[in-house]
């Protein structure tokens, strides 16, 4: 089952995709008139569970224009979760190399800020490059969607641009690299968690000027962290009000490859 966004007649409202089908989730009860609404709950996923048979009475319109799985939450990124994303971050900054090496062993994961809601690019719209950067790269990533308690509710998709020429400068500059107007995109839905444990493959592929310039992929089995560490380490030092998402990053775009997006792309 998936969660989404969609514009209706009356604005933003919730959707819920069942074995191929599309059904109106903010009609069927007033705790998901949005999705801070539904993340507040004690027991989100159950919540859906629980109104499955009222949805065969609110169809969703057959044409969807999709929004970005997010309204008031923040987007929190965690860095250096993969054996590769350590190697990366190690060539690129040759005279703050070690600090990466460090984090990577660390019991405290790097967390860091990423974008607030309306910073955020839904399926298909245009994202940002930084001009003063000459090597920016794309960074699809596993997403994992908290409530307001602490719990992961759900999994989507990320792209967390990033401008690799500044942060390999300095390690200090890493949100002027990371945070800046459509640096980030996510969704279109938002997978809920079952309560088992899989591995996800998570692919890239950058097309230009007709060709594809680069592919790769990763397994999330590969991730050093785990989600519920990372999203334990999240919750430690404030509760989440109306609820986070938070992005462990699968770094799979190689540094060797310098596969760097332009416009257009």
């Amino acid at each position: 089952m998936h969660i989404f966004r969609f514009w209706g007649s009356s604005g933003p409202r919730l959707g819920l995709q069942l074995e191929g089908r599309h059904f109106d989730l903010s009609a069927t009860a007033p705790h998901f008139q949005d999705l801070g609404t539904w993340l507040a709950l004690s027991k989100p996923v159950d919540a859906v569970h629980e109104v499955l048979h009222d949805c065969e009475r609110f169809p969703a319109p057959e044409s969807l224009a999709l929004l970005p799985p997010i309204d008031f939450q923040e987007v929190w990124a965690s860095g250096v979760t993969y054996l590769r994303s350590k190697v990366a971050r190690m060539e690129e900054s040759k005279d703050s190399a070690d600090i990466y090496d460090l984090v990577y062993s660390a019991e405290r994961p790097e967390l860091f800020f990423k974008a607030l809601p309306a910073r955020v690019s839904g399926h298909g719209m245009p994202i940002r490059i930084r001009r003063d950067s000459n090597w920016n790269v794309p960074e699809p990533e596993l997403v994992i969607v908290l409530s307001s308690r602490g719990d992961i509710v759900g999994y989507t998709i990320c792209n967390d641009m990033s401008s690799r020429s500044i942060e390999g400068e300095n390690p200090l500059y890493l949100p002027q690299a990371k945070i800046y107007e459509g640096s980030c995109a996510i969704g279109p839905m938002i997978e809920l968690n079952d309560g088992t444990s899989k591995a996800r493959t998570i692919r890239i592929s950058i097309d230009r000027d007709g060709r594809t310039a680069f592919e790769g992929e990763i397994s999330t089995s590969q991730m050093h962290r785990k989600p519920e560490d990372l999203a334990g380490w999240r919750w430690r030092w404030r509760p989440l009000a109306n609820a986070r998402q938070q992005g462990p990053r699968p770094e799979i775009c190689r540094p060797a490859v310098r596969a760097s997006r332009r416009g257009g792309e």
